[in-house]
């Protein structure tokens, strides 16, 4: 199954076993369904606890924030990551301060989620991956759709905790095939460490510890599988791979950190522009509990210190591809 067509059950999953949840963005309701179709379906079955909205993303998660704050629970989708920043004063002024301003806890079930990432040729404004924006921000969790992680246990996970979320999800991700029953492809195994939704750990089977452990949010994980196979295959480099469901703030769970204390070299990659990424806060959190074990300084990649531009193959020269991580990796293991 897809990606796209298992976030599209899970919404279904969660629309149908849970009457307080509303579903709310641009074009959301058939025949459309949602830009990338995976709302398609949702307003024939739920009549108007899902519905389109104006082209307003700060009134969309206005509306969301107070359907949360008034006892509901809802899921925004905003229609493109980049129109994030549209709806910032809502999400980071009133949103993520409301659990907190009123004297009491006060529960913001609310789900913000922005399709995110380049590789579609969408051009500047569409394109972007601004998840370090919001890396740090009290009172808000930030989230990012994996191959590996249910997502309906990531929804139910995120609309339980009582804290508003931003959910990233990779557009390249949508169309890519979900791992399932702890298999990848003929060389590599994954499991999920932790408790749920928790990490993802892609590993070799009867491999000890690797010569290099990658870190990425779940958007990036074809393409750091992609690389670790060809520096298993042509390079002779075994590598693992950890995945978040939560890059902020971001759990070091006991068995995450055994498997980085066991590393060679240790790799964060993002999609975000250099400067202030997810990337560098992890490597910021790691040095500390891997500081006895480290061999050589944490390695970071990231896209470059530019726009997306709209022509394909410019923009895969931005972007962090497999074979940037595999160089990456390679430079600092010789």
């Amino acid at each position: 199954m897809r990606v796209a067509e298992q976030l599209n059950l899970a919404l279904h999953e969660l629309l149908k076993s849970d009457p307080s949840v509303h579903l709310l963005g641009e074009d959301l309701s058939d025949p459309y369904g949602g830009a990338f179709k995976i709302t398609k379906g949702l307003s024939t079955a739920f009549g108007d606890r899902v519905r389109s909205t104006p082209l307003s993303e700060s009134a969309i998660v206005g509306v969301g924030a107070g359907l949360a704050l008034a006892g509901d629970k809802a899921i925004v989708e905003i229609m493109f990551a980049d129109f994030v920043t549209l709806a910032f004063d809502q999400l980071v002024n009133f949103a993520a301060k409301s659990t907190t301003m009123y004297g009491r806890r006060v529960p913001m079930p609310l789900v913000v989620r922005c399709p995110s990432g380049g590789g579609r040729g969408y051009g500047p404004t569409h394109s972007q991956s601004p998840q370090k924006h919001l890396i740090g921000v009290p009172g808000l969790g930030v989230h990012e759709l994996s191959p590996f992680h249910d997502p309906g246990v990531l929804l139910t996970h995120l609309l339980s905790t009582g804290e508003p979320s931003v959910l990233f999800e990779d557009k390249i991700l949508y169309t890519r095939q979900a791992f399932e029953n702890g298999v990848v492809d003929d060389l590599f195994r994954f499991e999920l460490l932790g408790e749920r939704p928790g990490w993802a750990r892609v590993f070799l089977p009867e491999v000890g510890a690797p010569d290099c452990v990658l870190v990425t949010p779940g958007g990036m994980a074809h393409r750091a599988v992609s690389a670790m196979r060809e520096l298993l295959l042509n390079d002779e480099v075994a590598c693992e791979l950890l995945v978040p469901a939560t890059l902020y703030p971001l759990a070091l769970e006991e068995a995450v950190l055994e498997r980085l204390s066991a590393a060679g070299h240790v790799c964060v990659a993002d999609d975000g522009s250099e400067g202030g990424t997810w990337s560098a806060e992890v490597a910021r959190r790691l040095y500390g509990p891997l500081w006895p074990t480290l061999r050589r300084p944490i390695g970071l990649v990231n896209a470059a210190d530019s726009i997306l531009p709209t022509a394909l193959h410019l923009e895969r020269e931005i972007m962090v591809q497999d074979s940037t991580i595999r160089s990456a990796v390679l430079g600092a293991l010789s």
